[in-house]
């Protein structure tokens, strides 16, 4: 005689790493680029927090994503992760005179794929909220206003970038204490301006 199944509803019992990995990069962002703006010269604490909160900590937020199907979380973390580590390497892989100093050519080629890559990820924000949105869309002109500064070593478009790049780095530091705040209260403390998808 046949059993019936009964159909088993598993719940989803992992923490969010979104506001971990947003942190890791906003607050590692506005650092580096308070650098930019000319406020300071490029020091350790902007290498150690691109190390390990930066890279390390997105990389972590991007194999969570992982485990709670966000293939889009996943995507980000981990190869924002990985810039963070790598642009570590290529200044201490010099400076340790394991090969030679980029140059500004390729500094710049750089800069250009992480914005044309930045700029496609930024298509799929389209379908999430407005507040990535905003992270991805000044996150792609800051590539770009970076690598124009690099191409024509003009310090003012770097300045600018800066400023911008604080602004950007803090775009991810709201958007991460959003989603915190807002799956602590269990309402909606900091708006993230969700997307409504049409039926």
């Amino acid at each position: 005689m046949p059993t019936e199944l009964t159909p088993v509803l598993l719940k989803d019992s992992l923490a969010n790493p979104a506001p971990l990995g947003l942190f890791g990069f906003g607050m590692t962002t506005v650092l580096l680029n308070l650098h930019n703006a000319g406020f300071y010269e490029m020091n350790s604490m902007i290498l150690a927090m691109g190390l390990f909160y930066g890279g390390l900590a997105q990389v972590i937020a991007g194999i969570l994503e992982f485990k709670k199907n966000n293939t889009f979380g996943m995507t980000a973390f981990i190869s924002y992760g990985f810039f963070w580590i790598s642009l570590v390497a290529l200044i201490f892989m010099a400076k340790w005179g394991w090969i030679s100093a980029t140059p500004g050519t390729a500094l710049v080629a750089y800069l250009v794929m992480w914005g044309i890559f930045t700029l496609l990820l930024f298509i799929g924000t389209l379908k999430i909220n407005k507040a990535l949105q905003l992270v991805f869309g000044s996150l792609t002109i800051l590539f770009f206003l970076l690598a124009i500064g690099d191409a024509t070593k003009n310090e003012s478009i770097t300045h600018l970038a800066g400023y911008e790049g604080i602004v950007c780095g803090g775009l991810a530091i709201y958007t991460g204490i959003a989603n915190l705040l807002n799956e602590v209260f269990g309402y909606t403390v900091l708006p993230l301006g969700p997307i409504k998808l049409k039926a």
